[in-house]
């Protein structure tokens, strides 16, 4: 009996019971959606953070002051003084993995624009314009402070989108002069908008000015925060970060057993280790929807059985006219699978529709990837053949002659 006979007849047969056929695929609709759906979430999720790191700057690194173990407690970056220009000169100058730098200085105070006042979560960042290059932070409005305004400490300043649009609305802010700690700063530029850090902080709460003019008039100090650094390539990050180790130890003339006065976090290994963590959750989540599918397929071995069952004298007819035990199996073994596919096509719609759900009503970022829907095909394939097997040999097995007597 060739293949189309036979898949015309098991269509036939499942199409009789209408209703058990349905609910039995059932079982294998819900598991299927539910790996998709779940899969798609841990695959969404993994990308926003991915995005979202990757939205801090390429290749970056960043050189904070601080670690620094005195008496047995280590101090934080505000307790300790050591990083300085000069560092961040030496990084760019002598660490050959290493693109560009830019200085840090973080201070906290009032914005004030007309009647309006503001304090910018985010604070205000003394740096220089490489810092907007090392970021991958471009300017959307206006320009970035020079070498000159750097040099001279000049009260100018760049905002950020959110800092705009609660202090001055619709209004243009370039060439608007603001007040910081009383100071009088010359709006020049508005950065692009770059949403909310992988911590949910609002990155364009913030404003810019020359790290000399926080150092000389907002704070008060003449050391740095923070440096941060741009590699040549990705591949690079892990060289300019022990580049500047070794760099760094040698300038704060740092003893062999001495802890660092500093430290140099690699964004790449962060982004490493949230991807591996993205992949263990999109796991678990796969692997937690996939019992579903396993329930759908001891569902589908049930209702065959008893489809052995009832058609008993069926079988025992398709033997006596010539039916061979190989051609009994593949019927059965065919409906199995005909279920399981059909169920798991209609599966793959639902989980598509799940996830569309919940990206839309819960806020949470989705991504089905082809490869997901390509294995969940599959996958209910494998159910059918695995889950029907036995029955289907079952049936096979029938001796013709009771199989005639059976009422």
């Amino acid at each position: 009996m060739d293949f189309v006979a036979i898949l015309r007849i098991a269509l036939r047969a499942l199409a009789r019971n209408k209703l058990r056929s349905g609910l039995t695929m059932l079982g294998i609709i819900i598991g299927v959606g539910a790996v998709i759906a779940m899969v798609g979430v841990g695959q969404g999720a993994n990308q926003q953070v991915q995005s979202q790191i990757a939205n801090m700057g390429t290749n970056l690194l960043v050189v904070q002051a601080g670690s620094a173990n005195m008496g047995g407690v280590r101090t934080g970056s505000s307790a300790v003084k050591t990083l300085i220009v000069d560092d961040m000169n030496a990084i760019t100058r002598e660490c050959t993995a290493v693109k560009e730098a830019a200085p840090g200085v973080q201070t906290r105070g009032q914005i004030i624009y007309q009647n309006q006042n503001w304090a910018p979560s985010g604070g205000i960042t003394g740096t220089t314009s490489e810092y907007f290059d090392v970021r991958s932070w471009p300017i959307k409005e206006g320009e970035s402070f020079d070498k000159s305004e750097v040099d001279r400490a000049a009260n100018v300043a760049v905002l950020g989108t959110t800092v705009v649009d609660v202090m001055f609305g619709g209004e243009d802010p370039l060439g608007k002069t603001i007040r910081i700690k009383n100071l009088p700063f010359k709006v020049i530029g508005v950065t692009v908008s770059k949403g909310q850090s992988s911590f949910g902080q609002d990155q364009d709460d913030i404003v810019f000015v020359p790290y000399t003019t926080v150092q000389k008039k907002l704070a008060g100090i003449t050391w740095l925060q923070t440096i941060h650094v741009q590699a040549i390539s990705q591949e690079a990050t892990a060289l300019a970060q022990q580049q500047i180790e070794t760099l760094l130890r040698e300038r704060h003339r740092l003893r062999q057993d001495e802890d660092n006065d500093f430290m140099v976090r690699n964004l790449a290994d962060v982004a490493q280790l949230a991807e591996e963590s993205g992949r263990v959750m999109t796991l678990l989540l796969g692997s937690i929807a996939s019992v579903s599918l396993i329930v759908g397929g001891i569902g589908i071995m049930n209702i065959m059985l008893v489809s052995v069952t009832e058609r008993t004298r069926e079988i025992g007819i398709r033997m006596a006219i010539g039916a061979t035990e190989s051609d009994v199996q593949r019927q059965f073994l065919i409906e199995a699978v005909v279920l399981s596919l059909i169920g798991g096509i209609l599966g793959i719609m639902a989980g598509l529709a799940s996830s569309g759900i919940i990206s839309k009503v819960l806020r949470w970022p989705t991504s089905i990837s082809p490869v997901a829907i390509v294995v969940a095909v599959f996958f209910s394939i494998g159910v059918g053949i695995f889950f029907g097997f036995y029955p289907a040999r079952k049936a096979a097995r029938l001796d013709p002659i009771e199989a005639l007597r059976y009422e």
